[in-house]
């Protein structure tokens, strides 16, 4: 019954298909579940850390400076990445890149239930280093191990197949992001301790990670893990490195327009999200309580995201296009960004935020994911590793210098010319959407690569 109501909702699988993606589906809710867990942390410890719960002096701004720090110091972070992806087949690569994660878990764990460098040392101070570095550490997983699951699962599945199956991924990765923070965010208040022990849980999920993606590709019939091939452009063997892809970025209009959809959404959301982080702070008082409430924010994320996709808003992709799919985010974004400037406050920011991500999920993940699929397998796994870091990263950055200015320009006026500017790249981002989706198929139909 199960399987009739999927091939209904998301289309007409095959059985070996259907099992391929639920597979994948579950790998990811590992994935997503683990970072939801470890996302509420990394601004709750920073938060700790480095800027102090209860107070109004101005000092939230670091929360955006963080941002810009981790920009930078995710080059050789990023670096490090290609040179191992270089190294090893696609597999092993997300073998090494996971154990490496589940054991800086473990570390981390160690490291913050030391009584005076760790969580119990309450007093906030800003050349706190830990504080820094956790934040760094929680930003690279969120983009390597992401990129890395999904440049893999675009790479063994075809235009057809991607229509039905990557929705469902993501489905049933949203379902992670629900039960993985809910589980975790009260364990502290049963010990009796600090949050590090759900760190030393995040690095367990992360091993069942690896051993559920092994179970995969050895149980996978081999006919299953080929995906779309075009004949405009020779692949190569050659494997991935930073700046291949850099270049491939550069020189390419249609990987620059993925680039944008992934900056624009990220530009406008940053700018709603300081707002909110910043009145978290100085609504809670420690580090625990703030978790807390974060942890059920991202929850709320991932619920909305599941339910959408349970009661079908990946339809508009698959009875309506790509384009409308696409197009349908900025527009979302843009009612988001208008009720921002009406309505700034706690709990209106929190709604705002877990629509404005929970949409971008539902739709705009599965739909970019699928512009992919008509590339090379260099950009598949050079340029889309680009992208997904320094897309997001950069563009949160850029929001957190505006960000910066906050205290400078005052409330009303940062608010008038952010929610301007806001408004006018959706505007931009619509066109964007439109334009990649009429290029994606036309790529299809023909059966070539874009790039």
């Amino acid at each position: 019954m199960v399987s009739r109501f999927l091939r209904i909702w998301f289309g007409n699988f095959s059985a070996e298909e259907l099992r391929k993606y639920i597979f994948l589906g579950v790998i990811f809710s590992f994935i997503i579940g683990t970072y939801w867990t470890l996302r509420p942390m990394k601004d709750a410890f920073f938060g700790s850390l480095i800027v102090g719960y209860g107070k109004t002096d101005g000092r939230a701004v670091y929360l955006a400076l963080a941002k810009i720090v981790s920009l930078f110091l995710l080059f050789p972070v990023v670096m490090i990445y290609g040179k191992m992806v270089e190294r090893f087949r696609k597999d092993q690569a997300f073998y090494v890149l996971t154990s490496f994660y589940a054991v800086c878990m473990m570390l981390w764990a160690i490291f913050f239930m030391h009584p005076t460098w760790g969580l119990a040392n309450t007093v906030p101070d800003t050349w706190r280093l830990s504080g820094w570095l956790w934040y760094v550490f929680v930003e690279s997983f969120g983009s390597l191990v992401i990129a890395l699951f999904w440049a893999f699962t675009i790479d063994i599945s075809t235009s057809k197949s991607a229509r039905r199956g990557f929705a469902l991924i993501v489905m049933i990765g949203q379902f992670g992001g629900i039960i993985f923070p809910l589980l975790t965010k009260r364990v502290p208040r049963l010990l009796g301790s600090t949050s590090a022990p759900v760190i030393a849980l995040c690095g367990v999920m992360v091993l069942i990670t690896l051993l559920l993606f092994r179970w995969f590709v050895k149980t996978t019939p081999p006919e299953l893990m080929k995906g779309y091939r075009g004949t405009r452009i020779e692949e190569k063997e050659k494997r991935p490195g930073l700046f291949e892809g850099l270049k491939l970025l550069l020189t390419h209009k249609y990987l620059l327009g993925i680039f944008s959809l992934i900056a624009f959404f990220e530009l406008i959301v940053t700018v709603i999200e300081f707002n909110f982080k910043s009145m978290v702070f100085s609504e809670f008082i420690d580090a625990a309580a703030a978790a807390e409430y974060l942890s059920d924010y991202g929850a709320a994320v991932n619920a909305v995201a599941f339910f959408c996709l349970l009661f079908g808003i990946n339809n508009i992709q698959r009875k309506l296009g790509l384009g409308v799919a696409l197009a349908f985010v900025p527009v979302s974004v843009g009612v988001a960004v208008i009720s921002f400037k009406f309505f700034p406050e706690l709990n209106m920011l929190f709604y705002l935020m877990v629509g404005a991500k929970a949409v971008s999920y539902a739709v705009n993940g599965p739909a970019i994911k699928q512009l992919y699929i008509p590339t090379s397998k260099e950009v598949k796994y050079k340029s889309q590793a680009w992208i997904e870091t320094f897309g997001s990263r950069g563009a949160k950055a850029s929001a957190s210098v505006a960000n910066l200015s906050k205290g400078v320009l005052g409330f009303a006026t940062y608010l008038t010319i952010t929610v301007c500017f806001s408004l006018g790249l959706a505007a931009v981002w619509f066109f964007v959407a439109l334009f990649l989706a009429r290029r994606c198929n036309e790529a299809i139909d023909k059966k070539e690569l874009v790039c």
